[in-house]
């Protein structure tokens, strides 16, 4: 707790916009310029007086910092508007829980998927928290935090769609929606260009809609989402076996800011460590997904 006289110091600091501060160190350095010792002077305490807010008033402004955090609204369940219009899902409040434990006050942005990273190197936003998986292109543009979470890509399509997805031949000329830049579009690109009609897509529920509409007959997407978004839907089923995709999910940051990334990692670390993770987890999944 503060004493007395440290509290008053903080609310003169705060009052006076460093005008208390800069007068003392001006008065300290017209002493020491005129040869006047200070350690046989009252300019001592002052000094040390003036450093200690000074400090106390950086550790604030610190403790206060604002941290942008960019999410591709709707991704249910990481990333959604509830039905009073909040934004919510797993990684809005693995996100809100992170910013709690650095201390740092957060603005959760709205930003399309294929404005991500362009927007974190125009400095629209400090960090991008949406399912943005660590790959070795998009590490040659962004710093990723360690992976936070793991999760396969999934197939799902209509009930009565018996075509093994592997199966090229049987695949020939069928259309299969993935979300635009994601490691799905990437996977569906590099083993199935040539062989069937890649539809891409700017959010998960264009695609959904078009498979729900009979204009896609497959689709490829991160498993959690094609669980909650097709899957649990009448008449549409999960078919082949999911596919493991790179290392995971990490927040992406501008190179240059490795000091953010330095806290939002160990900011995870105390989240896993201390329970917090696994009951935010335990809220969107039956699974585990941590990494």
């Amino acid at each position: 707790m503060l004493s007395c006289f440290s509290y008053f110091i903080f609310c003169i600091v705060f009052l006076y916009n460093f005008s208390v501060i800069r007068a003392l160190f001006s008065v300290v350095i017209k002493k020491a310029i005129k040869g006047k010792p200070l350690e046989s002077s009252p300019m001592k305490k002052i000094l040390i007086a003036a450093s200690c807010a000074l400090a106390m008033l950086t550790g604030s402004v610190q403790a206060e910092d604002s941290i942008r955090i960019a999410f591709d609204v709707p991704y249910e369940p990481f990333e959604y508007k509830d039905e009073n219009g909040e934004l919510t899902g797993f990684e809005v409040e693995l996100a809100e829980a992170m910013c709690e434990e650095m201390n740092a006050k957060c603005e959760f942005v709205i930003q399309a998927w294929d404005g991500m990273i362009p927007g974190l190197l125009a400095r629209k936003f400090d960090a991008i928290m949406s399912s943005m998986s660590v790959t070795p292109e998009r590490a040659e543009r962004v710093l990723f935090s360690k992976p936070y979470y793991n999760t396969p890509g999934g197939w799902f399509a209509a009930e009565g769609f018996d075509i093994d997805v592997t199966d090229m031949d049987a695949m020939k000329d069928k259309s299969v929606g993935v979300q635009r830049g994601t490691t799905m579009d990437t996977f569906v690109t590099e083993n199935m260009t040539g062989v069937v009609n890649i539809k891409r897509y700017n959010t998960a529920d264009d695609m959904v809609l078009d498979l729900e509409g009979q204009r896609l007959d497959v689709v490829f997407v991160d498993y959690p989402v094609g669980e909650q978004t097709i899957k649990n839907k009448d008449g549409f089923i999960e078919i082949g076996e999911s596919v493991k995709l790179g290392e995971g999910v990490g927040v992406a940051m501008r190179k240059r800011d490795t000091d953010l990334a330095e806290r939002v990692n160990k900011a995870l670390d105390t989240l896993k460590e201390n329970g917090t993770y696994d009951a935010i987890m335990k809220k969107y999944f039956a699974y585990d997904i941590k990494v």
